[in-house]
């Protein structure tokens, strides 16, 4: 795998109320095509793919899956064959027209689409076998990246010059990413997680792999409603941020993160001179797909497309 380099993070030059300053760290420029929590998630699962014997790898997601066109790259810089258990067997005749599955299939991804019912029987010992039997032998990472080998990478998002933050936000998916950061967080810090899907869950799967259980807290007021589920006031939100600040935030993930702590600082929840670092965890390749969607109801875009390249 790939060496990181040194994560920039920057102030937002916007100001807030009571002293407040939110500062962004830019995992998403980890790497151009396996950016932010998706190369955290997949180092260690490379390596140990890898230093047992594997030649293929098994994953899973749907059409516009950031882990997917990630983990496709992955494989193609590590010499690992990858394979995408993909969510909608009807996507299989429109590949053409989708920029992350041809970004993936580009990098040597070979596919597999299943119907949505039978995707969600993805963790059974029963489609596990299923998989087997048409491809072989394979190392196995889950929807979204998260396993322990994956919390190892996130736990090294924070750094010794991070301490001088009071609060760590991060948006949520699988919940690899807070898990990590919830494990590495100073002793006075807390962690702000927004998931990006409905429903109280994650709580009980966040206690499968964090050590604390009193410093982080997850914050559901902000999800729009579901995964990828976004209205105007979100899209104006993230072209008026990009126009103040030239930072780029996906629309899926960390943009509605941002959008919440805005609102929050606002609401005040925050105490006075607050340090805020949020964690930019990438995602912004599945902004061509989401425009292609609002262009067809005319509505406003993503407007900063040429930003992300």
């Amino acid at each position: 795998m790939i060496d990181v380099p040194y994560i920039e993070t920057q102030k937002v030059p916007i100001i807030y109320p009571k002293g407040i300053e939110l500062y962004i760290k830019r995992e998403d420029r980890t790497h151009i095509y396996i950016s932010g929590n998706k190369y955290r998630k997949l180092k260690y699962n490379i390596i140990e793919a890898i230093q047992r014997g594997y030649k293929r790898l098994i994953t899973f997601g749907g059409a516009y899956s950031n882990h997917i066109a990630a983990t496709a790259y992955a494989g193609k810089l590590a010499g690992i064959r990858t394979i995408g258990v993909i969510r909608g067997d009807e996507l299989a005749t429109k590949v053409a027209e989708n920029p992350t599955l041809c970004f993936a299939h580009d990098c040597g991804m070979q596919f597999y689409f299943v119907s949505r019912e039978h995707f969600r029987q993805k963790q059974t010992d029963a489609f596990k076998e299923e998989l087997a039997q048409l491809f072989g032998d394979y190392y196995y990472v889950p929807e979204g990246g998260t396993n322990a080998l994956a919390i190892k990478g996130t736990e090294e998002i924070l750094t010794p010059e991070d301490e001088i933050y009071d609060y760590i936000a991060t948006a949520v998916g699988t919940g690899g990413t807070i898990a990590g950061l919830i494990n590495s967080a100073f002793v006075h810090q807390k962690v702000l997680g927004f998931p990006a899907l409905k429903g109280e869950f994650l709580e009980e799967e966040l206690k499968k792999w964090v050590h604390n259980f009193d410093n982080w807290t997850l914050i559901h007021d902000y999800n729009l409603g579901g995964y990828a589920k976004i209205n105007e006031d979100l899209i104006s939100f993230l072209n008026d941020f990009f126009r103040q600040t030239h930072i780029p935030l996906d629309p899926i993930y960390t943009g509605k993160m941002v959008y919440g702590l805005t609102d929050l600082i606002k609401k005040g929840y925050f105490p006075p001179n607050s340090k805020i670092m949020a964690i930019h965890t990438g995602g912004l390749q599945g902004i061509y797909g989401m425009n292609q969607k609002l262009s067809k109801t005319k509505k406003q875009i993503i407007n900063y497309e040429q930003e992300i390249n």
